[in-house]
């Protein structure tokens, strides 16, 4: 399944990353890839919605599915 979420904030590379490895974390993300220029990042995996918004929030960045 893929989730893709809106993400306000990103501005770099360097938040991108950050998003990722804090989406990487979450049980059930298999793969998750961020773009700051769209202010999303798609996410592969069974993980629940609830969870990728709160750990993207807890990276300091506001999500939204």
């Amino acid at each position: 399944m893929t989730t893709e979420l809106t993400v306000t904030g990103m501005s770099c590379g360097h938040c991108e990353e950050s998003v990722e490895d804090a989406l990487a974390e979450v049980e059930g993300v298999t793969d998750a890839s961020a773009d700051n220029e769209t202010d999303t990042v798609t996410v592969d995996g069974d993980a629940d919605v609830d969870a990728l918004v709160a750990a993207v929030e807890d990276a300091g960045y506001d999500a939204s599915a």
